[in-house]
């Protein structure tokens, strides 16, 4: 998960040295030594590095001509060096930066948001790539197939600080997007030749038998659309990238209703069909023409919804047939709800999460959870601010939010697995609130787009606010790089006394993984599937940004206005950007289960795969479910795999990671381990070496340095941290926040 920071400064360094006489400037007291450093240049600077350079030298030698202070070039870690060596008390800093501002209006928070669809696609496949390193180290690298490093490279350019974050020119954001999308293509054929390999009972030469659908959330998956014979049924293989056992809801679009579905075992699987909604249907026909060149078929008639069960980093096999019998009436199969109803209120949810819609207004006004009795009275709305001199950077509303409409036209779809509420708020908004059977939290899934600005010629940031009665006393939690949760207090900052001028925009944080709030009695959470931003404006609020289209420049750098636009036919018109977010009650102290577990359930989801076969023939030659572990046993509910690949010298690179903090949860805020021989069941680890988080250097081999630190007495770091690792054992310990880094060979 990326924490966006669009850095400005370019990393040369100078260290100047005072003599001691010096010591009391003002300059010298707020940097507790005589070593200074100074940061040299900034964006679009060194275009004529010579020069630059011919100047500093000059610099640099008359400023020690005066005898007084030494300039040089230095670096980094020299400057570390000398303050470490200067055996001052420092003073400790925990929290981060966030937001900030160079000017009392000028708050760099709208690029938490900028370039949404960008950001998905970055955090979507980041997630793939975890998943593809995987198969292509458990099938083994082989010379006759793409590898995933195209895709792990143009990842790595795509973190620069004026990509994901949202900064760059449109050309510059549409090369970074190039650059992704033909990286996923040559991982797509590594997966798909690993998972053929993989599931194989004799796999003697790569093959890609499969067919991924990377446009599925807009019903655009030829594999799934086209018509399965009585002969060959549609094979699904299903590879889940996380280290437990996992059950999820697959929805593909198809044309049939009349379709079984079973398992690897033969057994018949519960299924649901709901049509395939118009907005979405819309959406396929505009944007596959657009990003693939082709012109699509009609949109595919239903999306197919049933429960898929995989085993921990394995797979299973579903097997999607035709069947004789007809689907007599549509009672049962498709059933609506709207405002003619006469109650007040309707409820929806299958299991255990009950919302409550009110069928004047079509809003949500209520969350309960059955199991938990927890009850949260909740309205949720969409606004939008006047954009005003926003820009890429910034974020400056001129006033408070617009609320897009207070009176929403909705239709409620209930079946076995999900209930569905369809609500238009407006020509450009349109939302699809799900609420699964088996899940305690709704996703939220929302199109946005095109936002109009022709006729009020306004530029809009658009929100989404979940309103309750919660007395949270101005407190709020976003995480920090998708790994802790920082608490966070609106008009407060520890550091210094601030003076509010922006109390909108200096009140948004970064979300990566997501944000909570809680109260004397329950929490309120909410999971991101992108980088954006959000806070809580107002005590029991949460508020997110989901989509900009701004009129100006901020002036930062970009010189342009972010106004994405898509094009077809020499016809342009303002990006729309389909999303989704999680929301979850919880008692108190009872909801970081929950955000841990589906926050990496949304960051690697389930990967599909597709092939058209008879069962039989199907059956016969291949696997239809399996582990890569051993087969009893999985990683510790607290524990993620966030890298395993192998390396181009035939190593593996290996990182696990805690997922708790210290203190979050009772039974999960612990020391826990993980058994590396059970991990690789059918290899033999040869070698296993302990490295830094990069991996650049081992681990017993890393300078520590001590710090004194003010107030500190002296006590040592209660900080639980994982032993070293026998050879002989291999078992590795993590204690909480704890991310580990090995190289192993086999």
């Amino acid at each position: 998960m990326t924490t966006l920071f669009p850095y400005r400064m370019i990393p040369f360094y100078l260290i100047t040295m005072w003599n001691s006489e010096s010591r009391t400037s003002s300059l010298l007291l707020s940097h507790k030594t005589n070593h200074i450093m100074w940061t040299m240049g900034d964006d679009f600077q060194y275009q004529y590095a010579e020069s630059w350079f011919k100047q500093m030298d000059k610099l640099v030698h008359h400023v020690n001509k005066d005898g007084r202070v030494n300039a040089l070039y230095s670096t980094p870690s020299i400057y570390t060096d000398a303050k470490n060596a200067a055996n001052q008390q420092w003073p400790l800093k925990i929290d981060d930066y966030f937001p900030y501002a160079d000017d009392p209006h000028g708050y760099w928070t709208g690029y938490y948001s900028s370039r949404p669809a960008f950001k998905r696609y970055v955090r979507i496949l980041s997630g793939y790539y975890l998943a593809a390193r995987q198969l292509e180290f458990f099938a083994g690298k082989k010379s006759t197939v793409n590898y995933t490093s195209d895709l792990g490279d143009a990842l790595a350019i795509a973190q620069h600080h004026d990509a994901v974050s949202g900064t760059a020119k449109q050309h510059t954001t549409d090369d970074y997007a190039k650059r992704l999308a033909i990286g996923a293509s040559r991982a797509e054929e590594v997966v798909s030749s690993s998972l053929y390999c993989l599931t194989s009972k004799k796999c003697t030469a790569p093959t890609s038998a499969f067919s991924q659908c990377q446009l599925l959330n807009i019903s655009y998956c030829p594999p799934t659309e086209d018509s399965i014979t009585q002969a060959n049924s549609l094979v699904l293989v299903v590879y889940n990238p996380l280290g437990w056992n996992r059950s999820d809801i697959v929805r593909i679009p198809v044309n049939d209703a009349n379709l079984v579905v079973k398992d690897s075992l033969g057994n018949q699987v519960q299924t649901q069909y709901i049509e395939v909604d118009s907005v979405t249907a819309n959406l396929r026909e505009i944007y596959v023409k657009a990003y693939l060149g082709v012109s699509p078929k009609q949109a595919p008639k239903y999306w197919l919804m049933f429960q898929a069960s995989v085993p921990p980093l394995g797979w299973s096999t579903y097997f999607i047939s035709k069947t004789e019998r007809k689907v007599e009436s549509r009672k049962g199969f498709l059933s609506h709800l709207t405002t003619s109803q006469r109650n007040d209120t309707i409820e929806v949810g299958p299991g255990n999460l009950k919302l409550s819609f009110s069928s004047k207004s079509g809003q949500l006004i209520r969350m309960h959870n059955s199991r938990t009795g927890v009850d949260v009275p909740i309205q949720q709305s969409y606004l939008w601010y006047n954009s005003s001199d926003s820009g890429a950077y910034t974020f400056r509303p001129d006033s408070p939010p617009n609320i897009v409409s207070k009176s929403v036209p909705f239709k409620i779809i209930r079946g076995p697995l999900v209930d569905e509420v369809h609500q238009n708020f407006s020509s450009w908004i349109y939302q699809i609130t799900r609420v699964y059977k088996d899940k305690e939290h709704a996703e939220i899934e929302y199109t946005i787009g095109s936002i109009p600005m022709e006729e009020d010629g306004v530029g809009k940031e658009v929100i989404t606010q979940l309103t309750t009665s919660m007395l949270t006393n101005k407190e709020f939690y976003t995480d920090s790089n998708g790994r802790d949760f920082l608490k966070r207090v609106r008009d407060y900052r520890e550091d210094w006394s601030l003076q509010v001028n922006e109390p909108v925009a200096g009140n948004y944080y970064p979300l990566n993984l997501g944000i909570y709030i809680k109260d004397n009695k329950s929490e309120l959470s909410i999971l991101v599937d992108r980088a954006t931003g959000g806070g809580s404006i107002k005590d029991g609020q949460v508020e997110l940004m989901l989509h900009r289209r701004l009129l100006s420049d901020d002036g930062k750098g970009v010189a342009e206005a972010l106004d994405e636009q898509v094009c077809q036919n020499n016809n342009c018109q303002g990006l729309t950007v389909r999303g989704n977010y999680h929301v979850a009650i919880h008692n108190l102290r009872s909801g970081s289960q929950w955000r841990r577990t589906t926050g990496q359930e949304i960051y690697s989801p389930l990967l599909l795969a597709f092939s058209h076969e008879n069962m039989g023939n199907w059956k016969a030659f291949h696997e239809t479910k399996g582990t890569l572990i051993d087969p009893n046993y999985s990683l510790p509910p607290n524990v993620a795999l966030i890298t395993l690949e192998e390396l181009d010298d035939g190593m593996v690179l290996l990182r696990l990671a805690h997922l708790y903090e210290s203190g979050e949860d009772a039974q999960l805020s612990t020391l826990t381990k993980v058994e590396l021989k059970k991990m690789f069941i059918t290899k033999t680890i040869k070698q296993l070496t302990e490295v830094s988080l990069s991996a650049n250097q081992e681990r017993s081999k890393m300078m520590k340095k001590t710090w004194k630190v003010e107030g500190d007495k002296g006590q040592e770091s209660n900080a639980v941290r994982g032993g070293p690792v026998s050879q002989i054992t291999l078992v590795v310990e993590l204690g909480p926040m704890e991310i580990r880094t090995f190289l192993l060979k086999f």
